[in-house]
């Protein structure tokens, strides 16, 4: 009980955010064993009760304490098929982390960055001869589409593959990862992580074909009809970007967040050498409070902007981005509005955006959200200057693949119903990720995956 939880170092806020390099630096191996040592071994561990994929979490962390990192790393693996990427962006804090009996007296045990020590050790640590981690499986003679190849589709993959099914991804994107490689910017994510846990999938045998967009080159009645897959599962996201329907919003220079990640993550816009073009704001307003407005205003600030601004509506409480992402974005210098909301975006001469007009807030009663509605103080209204505007406030779900499949029920907002077992209104066709729930985390994602997982499996074995 008497040992303080441990420091990640990281780099230099102002160095950092002039480079796409990873912002954290991970736990050196004494460091990581002394954190572990801080697990009390629970008998009745609510931290895993926290983890939406069940992870044995003082069993790692025991292990962690023997010096056994490979034994750690595979008994997370047992639960979750991707702990380097959810030991960097799982917003442990509000989940297993909030549950650790330790927050009764001190700081939790720092379990998200003890995942990502022992992945990191794994992958570095645990190579075949051709730097795959080969796993032989038994084949059942059953094929499953999984549509997407974020956190959930992967997770699904993992899981049905190593219970002996013919699995095939289809990713829309040239690149598999989905969200984890077009969303998340690599001084968060690097990518070579991202490619590291393709790659493991891939030695399970899951086969990934990309630039196949479910909808357009090939609709789900096709695969199971034409292409014989006895069950589908559904990841793909919600990617429709949302806009705030304000005067201005058809100006040159305003950007979804989803588009603007986009080219800077998976399409290298940040890397001069690449052919993706991208605007590179002097003055940049990023929209919104949640983690996608942190990656991007942070890509703005390392893409050149002399000063790059987070306009938010409510107060830092309310904000829904991680606490450890709006302090890193504080330590880049970003500079914060809140208690601002965008009423039209300004255009010069040329149609190309001059600034953005905004008004003052203040809080008042909560709304459907438990969050204190922002009402507008009269008489408050002000200009930002600025040359590029990201709107960052949401995502709704893309209808590219829920138009072509007949007897698929969506609800009001147009997200896949599915019953608690994640079934569609179609038999065999399952669907998860925030496409059912709408936009969430990387870890319930792969919540909902590792849940498809287990019900086709019940579903085919019938």
């Amino acid at each position: 009980m008497a040992i303080p939880r441990q420091q990640m170092p990281q780099r230099d806020g102002i160095e950092r955010s002039k480079d796409f390099k990873e912002v954290n630096l991970g736990l050196a191996e004494q460091v990581a064993i002394r954190e572990a040592q801080r697990c009390l071994q629970c008998k009745n561990p609510k931290c895993v009760e926290g983890c939406p994929v069940g992870i044995n979490i003082p069993g790692f962390a025991k292990l962690i304490t023997e010096g056994d990192f490979l034994g750690a790393a595979e008994l997370i693996r047992k639960d979750n098929d991707l702990p380097a990427v959810t030991g960097r962006v799982c917003p442990q804090e509000i989940q297993c982390e909030a549950l650790c009996v330790r927050c009764k007296s001190g700081a939790p045990v720092a379990i998200g960055w003890l995942e990502r020590f022992v992945a990191d050790y794994q992958m570095k640590n645990q190579k075949t001869e051709d730097g795959k981690q080969k796993t032989e499986v038994r084949k059942i003679g059953k094929k499953v589409a999984c549509i997407g190849s974020g956190p959930a589709g992967i997770t699904c993959a993992g899981q049905l593959a190593k219970l002996g099914y013919d699995v095939t991804v289809f990713e829309a994107f040239h690149k598999a990862g989905g969200v984890l490689v077009y969303g998340i910017p690599e001084f968060r994510m690097p990518k070579k992580i991202v490619s590291a846990e393709i790659r493991n999938l891939k030695a399970l045998g899951v086969n990934i074909e990309t630039n196949v967009i479910v909808g357009r080159t090939v609709t789900i009645p096709q695969l199971m009809n034409d292409e014989k897959f006895d069950a589908v599962f559904i990841a793909v996201g919600a990617g429709l970007p949302e806009f705030m329907n304000i005067p201005g919003e058809n100006f040159k220079g305003v950007y979804s967040a989803n588009e603007y990640l986009t080219r800077a993550n998976l399409m290298e816009a940040y890397n001069p050498e690449s052919d993706t073009p991208i605007i590179r704001g002097k003055r940049v307003c990023v929209i919104g409070g949640g983690n996608t407005a942190m990656d991007a205003v942070r890509v703005s600030k390392r893409l050149g902007a002399a000063e790059s601004i987070i306009v938010y509506r409510r107060s830092r409480k309310e904000m829904p981005a991680r606490v450890e992402e709006v302090h890193h974005a504080e330590e880049e210098t970003i500079r914060f509005e809140m208690l601002t909301a965008p009423l039209e975006v300004l255009g010069d001469k040329d149609g190309w955006v001059a600034g953005l007009k905004c008004i003052r807030m203040q809080l008042g009663e909560p709304d459907q959200s438990g969050r204190r509605r922002p009402v507008p103080i009269p008489g408050s209204e002000f200009v930002i200057d600025c040359d590029l505007v990201i709107v960052a406030i949401g995502i709704g779900a893309n209808p590219l693949l829920t138009k072509t499949t007949p007897g698929l029920k969506l609800n009001k907002w147009g997200y896949i119903e599915a019953d608690e077992n994640l079934m569609t209104s179609i038999p065999g066709v399952f669907a998860g990720g925030d496409i059912v729930r709408g936009a969430a985390t990387v870890i319930l994602a792969m919540g909902d995956g590792k849940k498809a997982a287990q019900n086709i499996h019940k579903y085919l074995s019938h």
